[in-house]
């Protein structure tokens, strides 16, 4: 390298053919840069404060060396500046703003120059290496790839990928493997990130995506899209879960990833160290979904909650154990691959809280409504649960009660109407014990007992309300009235009528 700043010319050629075959980059990337070089070691000898500039022809090898001085009525800096009058010798006619170019003699660089330039041709070749790296890797994202065992840092395993080397974290290894040098190593392009000592390539063996790419190479209809593969929820090392869905009825999805006796699944788990596998048939239905995703357990019904994304599902007691897994893994799995929060109940414990919530239902109709337990049972098992819900139902709904005739339902509609009247006011009075403002209470969309909740809160003043943003007052697990269901327009109209006399 050192020789290429002192070497003639066609020496030049050679040099950069010989260094862009033997490093496999562009040989137009390693001729620009011995010109840097050149101009460097051009600017030691020169000094630093010109704007000195090289240029190798790349058929030839000639070298030209030159300084760039621009055109300016007052000269400042004499090493970059010409006045009109002098420039003329380099370029006739030069005006203010123009650049004349002031040709430099041939030189021979001295040991230190040679190594400074060689230097600078090193760094640049190493540059053009890393960015050919990073080209290569940048789109391979989220294949798989097999590399050598090099090293290993601090748990961290690094590989041999031919042209690069790529890490695989302690974290993204699967438990208990363990690795000697110069093993061959199958893993998941997981990211690649450009960074100052060169692109990183981060593998791993523990992503799901992982697992999801072996069944491809092993089934061809995964490969071939004719199954899917919805989703994956591993346990690295112990135990997964994936989806399938056929796009083609007459293949069964299950059938074709076990494979003849077994053979394409036990591959995978092969290679994944004896991770079991449950294969679990994809359903846009998420209940069902659910359900297989719990196998091996039997599920007795569930019921979702789309709103939280959460789903309770009763399970016989004698399944319970098995549906949760052992330290909860089979829900935690099923879990992760329905993307649903799971809560597990079983028969027994349901039956128990259904019948608390029977009788406490019932108890609320026979206080509240002044009616018998046979009547307050008859309109729990009917399907009622709130006073609202019998103030403001349909006379002709409550009298298809079985005993129940229309001046029965419109007397307990008026107990209704009178027992939410009762409760307004108390909550009024509660209101203005807690010093909540009547301007307040004037804010449409506001009830009582919301305003009980406010005041329990601090909140009393339209300031105090208008200084919460519309997540503080209304969301689902946080908002002050989370309990009331109020969406976030509801929210935001509230907010902004509490802040409306701040414009006034």
């Amino acid at each position: 390298m050192a020789s290429a700043v002192s070497a003639n010319k066609m020496e030049l050629i050679a040099i950069a053919d010989a260094v862009a075959r033997e490093k496999n980059i562009d040989r137009t990337i390693v001729i620009e840069a011995m010109e840097e070089a050149i101009q460097k070691a051009a600017r030691a000898r020169y000094g630093l404060e010109n704007d000195i500039r090289a240029k190798i022809d790349p058929k030839s090898g000639d070298l030209r060396l030159w300084r760039v001085l621009e055109v300016v009525e007052r000269v400042e800096d004499s090493f970059k500046q010409i006045t009109p009058a002098d420039a003329q010798s380099h370029k006739k006619g030069a005006l203010i703003g123009d650049y004349v170019i002031d040709p430099l003699p041939p030189m021979d660089f001295g040991r230190i120059a040679s190594q400074t330039a060689k230097q600078v041709i090193v760094q640049k070749v190493r540059e053009a290496e890393r960015d050919k790296q990073f080209d290569e890797f940048k789109d391979r994202k989220g294949e798989i790839i097999t590399g050598v065992v090099k090293r290993s840092e601090f748990g961290h395993v690094v590989l041999d990928l031919g042209k690069a080397e790529g890490i695989i974290r302690r974290d993204q290894l699967i438990p208990r493997e363990q690795y000697r040098l110069n093993d061959r190593v199958r893993a998941y392009i997981m990211d690649v990130r450009r960074e100052n000592r060169g692109p990183q390539i981060f593998l791993s063996r523990a992503h799901p995506d992982f697992m999801a790419k072996l069944f491809a190479q092993e089934v061809p209809e995964v490969y071939d899209g004719v199954i899917e593969i919805k989703s994956v929820a591993r346990d690295p090392g112990s135990r997964a879960k994936i989806g399938v869905l056929s796009n083609d009825s007459s293949i069964d999805p299950i059938g074709a990833c076990v494979g003849m006796r077994g053979s394409r699944v036990q591959a995978v788990v092969q290679e994944l160290q004896g991770e079991k596998v449950d294969i679990i048939p994809w359903s846009p239905d998420p209940a069902t979904f659910i359900v297989n995703a719990l196998q091996p357990a039997e599920v007795a019904k569930v019921v979702l909650d789309e709103e939280e994304g959460r789903i309770e599902v009763v399970v016989p007691d004698d399944q319970l154990s098995l549906a949760i897994g052992r330290r909860g893994q089979n829900v935690r799995l099923a879990s992760q691959l329905t993307r649903w929060q799971i809560d597990i109940v079983t028969e027994t414990q349901d039956s128990e809280r259904r019948q608390a919530e029977f009788i406490e239902r019932s108890e609320l109709f026979m206080k509240e409504l002044d009616v018998d337990e046979t009547l307050a049972q008859l309109m729990v098992a009917e399907g009622y649960s709130e006073i609202e819900e019998v103030a403001f139902s349909e006379v002709e709904e409550l009298a298809k009660i079985e005993g129940f005739d229309e001046s029965l339902a419109e007397e307990l509609q008026n107990r209704a109407s009178e027992a939410l009247e009762r409760r307004i006011e108390a909550a009024r009075t509660e209101r203005k014990a807690l010093g909540v403002t009547d301007d307040v209470a004037a804010i449409e969309g506001l009830t009582e007992p919301m305003l009980v909740t406010l005041g329990k809160n601090g909140i009393k003043t339209l300031d105090d309300l208008g200084d919460l943003a519309t997540d503080e007052l209304v969301h689902k697990k946080e908002g002050v009235l989370k309990e009331y269901g109020l969406s976030m327009d509801e929210g935001n109209a509230i907010i902004m009528a509490a802040r409306k006399h701040w414009f006034e």
